[in-house]
């Protein structure tokens, strides 16, 4: 990511934090949430967008309508599918915007590869904990270092793991930055309808069903009637489908 001024005080008062920390911006829809978000924290914050589900992608393109400037990272681990790199040229050229690429420690990812094995994440959810925590979590957490405020597309009904997320809510796991997921009340076919209706573009892996598209060897096509995260890690158990971005590590007792 680009480097703008060290961290400001928050701009928003106590009060205000509360009441993002309750429900005061459930009644609000997604575009008027992310229009308040960017008219507070512009330019310190951003979308954090995987490029491999529709969610991202709408964010992306709602928040190019409100501000043709406002900014969108990914991060890159090292082990993401073609079709991903290849939809981040796609949303450099269809909306003239420099995507951010955020990478992990070189030399930290090196060590535990020489250490466990390339294919690791395989062999217990505390090993592929640690690969997500080096190649996504730290590097996450340098990103959102530099900013106010960050947008994801979580939605509720993405599985157990994110059924009570609200559409605004304070990042204590992340130095009480604010976090924005204007799309938690939306369901499946409200995304996909959005992208048809504005022509948004798409990871190409979701046309061979695949719903959500991480690192490719932790990525799967999915079966009908199957939960949409359920190619996610599929060797485990639902409740233990995170990488830690979304996770508080304290509260979930992983530790790592």
């Amino acid at each position: 990511m680009s480097a703008p001024p060290q961290r400001s005080e928050n701009p928003i008062d106590s009060d205000t934090l509360e009441r993002i920390s309750g429900a005061g911006f459930e009644a609000f829809e997604a575009e008027a949430i992310l229009k308040w978000a960017l008219d507070t924290f512009h330019p310190r914050i951003a979308l954090s967008a995987s490029f491999g589900g529709p969610e991202g992608m709408v964010i992306l393109d709602l928040m190019h309508r409100i501000r043709p400037d406002a900014r969108v990272f990914v991060l890159d681990t090292g082990r993401l599918p073609q079709a991903t790199y290849d939809l981040i040229d796609r949303v450099r050229d269809r909306y003239g915007k420099a995507v951010e690429v955020v990478f992990p420690e070189p030399a930290a990812v090196q060590e535990m590869v020489r250490r466990d094995g390339m294919n690791l994440f395989y062999e217990s959810v505390a090993k592929r904990q640690l690969c997500c925590r080096l190649r996504k979590v730290e590097p996450m957490n340098r990103a959102l270092a530099e900013l106010d405020a960050w947008v994801s597309g979580l939605r509720r009904e993405q599985g157990v793991t994110r059924a009570g997320t609200p559409k605004v809510e304070v990042d204590r796991a992340h130095g009480g930055i604010v976090k924005v997921n204007p799309l938690a009340d939306w369901d499946t076919d409200e995304v996909w309808q959005y992208v048809r209706d504005h022509d948004v573009p798409t990871n190409r892996l979701h046309r061979v069903g695949y719903p959500s598209v991480g690192c490719d060897p932790c990525s799967r096509a999915v079966k009908a009637g199957e939960d949409e995260r359920a190619g996610r890690w599929w060797w485990e158990q639902p409740d233990t489908r995170e990488c830690g971005i979304h996770v508080d590590e304290e509260e979930d007792g992983s530790g790592i």
